[in-house]
């Protein structure tokens, strides 16, 4: 006969059969999987299909006949026709890699060796470019601390009471960084300074309060946090540091200790979340992060318990500073919830690029920096769409006057700029005022890099 679409093929069902060996004597046989229900299996004897619960009953992995099958090869046989299925509900801690199917345990998601344990890598590091990878302002070169606060690479500052006791680099020294790692933040002491009561230095990054109000901090579901990262230095002994709230009165000054001269080694520091102070959750800032590099006896305060106050460091902490041309190197910075350390959450380039431009981000080299706006060679408004949505309403920085050139769009020519300045801003448009000696015959100019040294820089740090 005809059928619609395809013709019906013969298939046998090979979930699983069992075949046993009746003596005549023998009513209980053991099946190779447990079953739920008599009807979770098809039991036949000599070729006839057999009555469930009248000619036989199942426990588990034991089936029983009312009568014992008679004698024969195989003539006895159970085909399931479903399984049954066990939940079980395991101690806290007892699961890792080892128990699970390779299938599973392959997939990213699993950044450590226990589930539950806080490795799962889905933004867990409250911290910005801790494997200290961008570098936007310096790239990878040397920043001289004549300032007493500054930006090195992105989101990390150096803070100092007194300038130029240090020099600070990404991948300053060119030691091979640790493994899985290709950058570090390098400190180097410029001098044998002794520090003061009332000196400090640091190097520092403030966490924005929007990305720490999963914590509950001055709450009384306040979490607990643990930091961790890598360290090496040419010293060797008790290190600090601390985390401080926006309004420097809450400070948790910590210690760690480095065995090793000139080797990375892995620390870690729990820290149980502060229930009183005030901690910011919107787009100020959230807890400070400081490295203590050489800090006086104003600014350190007892390790390991929260105190009123602003401290940088621990007291009794080794100080960089004090020993000409010690180093201090630091990467794999990681700030996350639990009380446990776990794997350093490595993300893609871009997606670290992307999170450090909402603080500060910036135009390099030759090519237009602000696209046409209102006016002549001589005075014009170009505007610039930002390319991340910053924290807040930036401040505008350029390299030299004699980096950019306004150029008429309706006549007017060139001419070399000679002042540049903020007009007016959003948290994604840019409008500056550019004047110049050039042509007011223009109605409309825009502003490019005549140089490779160009850079125009628009920042909203905290």
């Amino acid at each position: 006969m005809a059928y619609l679409g395809s013709t019906p093929e013969n298939q046998s069902f090979t979930s699983g059969t069992d075949y046993f060996n009746g003596d005549g004597i023998s009513v209980a046989f053991t099946l190779s999987r447990p079953v739920a229900s008599v009807n979770d299996i098809e039991v036949v004897i000599s070729n006839v299909v057999q009555q469930p619960s009248t000619a036989y009953n199942v426990s588990g992995t034991t089936i029983t006949f009312t009568s014992a099958p008679p004698a024969g090869t195989a003539n006895v046989y159970a085909r399931y026709m479903s399984t049954a299925t066990q939940t079980i509900t395991p101690s806290p801690g007892t699961v890792g890699t080892s128990q699970l199917s390779p299938s599973l345990t392959n997939v990213p998601f699993f950044g450590g060796s226990t589930i539950g344990a806080g490795n799962a890598t889905g933004m867990k590091n409250h911290i910005i470019n801790g494997g200290m990878v961008v570098d936007q302002r310096n790239a990878g070169a040397s920043v001289n601390t004549t300032l007493t606060n500054a930006y090195t690479v992105d989101r990390w500052r150096y803070g100092a009471s007194q300038t130029s006791k240090f020099t600070v680099q990404q991948n300053a020294g060119s030691v091979t960084p640790p493994t899985g790692f290709t950058k570090y933040l390098g400190v180097t002491s410029s001098s044998a300074y002794s520090v003061s009561s009332s000196d400090y230095f640091r190097i520092a990054q403030a966490v924005e309060g929007f990305n720490i109000a999963d914590l509950g901090w001055g709450t009384a579901n306040a979490k607990t946090i643990t930091l961790s990262f890598l360290a090496r230095s040419s010293l060797t002994g008790t290190f600090g540091g601390a985390l401080v709230n926006a309004n420097n009165n809450r400070s948790f000054p910590f210690t760690y200790t480095i065995s090793s001269a000139n080797t990375w080694e892995q620390k870690a520091v729990t820290i149980t979340g502060d229930t009183t102070g005030t901690w910011a959750t919107d787009n100020t800032v959230g807890i400070q992060l400081q490295f203590g590099l050489g800090v006086g006896t104003t600014y350190s305060g007892t390790a390991g318990a929260w105190a009123a106050g602003l401290y940088v460091s621990a007291t009794g902490a080794t100080s960089v500073v004090g020993t000409s041309g010690a180093t201090f190197y630091v990467t794999g910075v990681q700030l996350e919830e639990g009380n446990a350390a776990t794997s350093f959450e490595f993300r893609p380039y871009g997606t670290e690029l992307v999170l450090a431009q909402r603080y500060y981000q910036q135009i390099k080299g030759a090519g237009r920096h602000f696209i046409a706006g209102n006016g002549s060679v001589s005075q014009c408004f170009p505007t610039m769409y930002l390319r991340v949505t910053m924290r807040d309403t930036c401040s505008f920085s350029f390299s030299s006057l004699s980096h950019f050139t306004i150029e008429g769009l309706t006549g007017g020519g060139q001419s070399i700029a000679t002042g540049l300045s903020l007009n007016a801003a959003t948290l994604d448009t840019v409008t500056i005022q550019a004047s110049s000696g050039g042509s007011t015959s223009a109605t409309a100019a825009q502003v490019f890099g005549n140089t490779a040294a160009a850079v125009s820089g628009f920042s909203a740090e905290l």
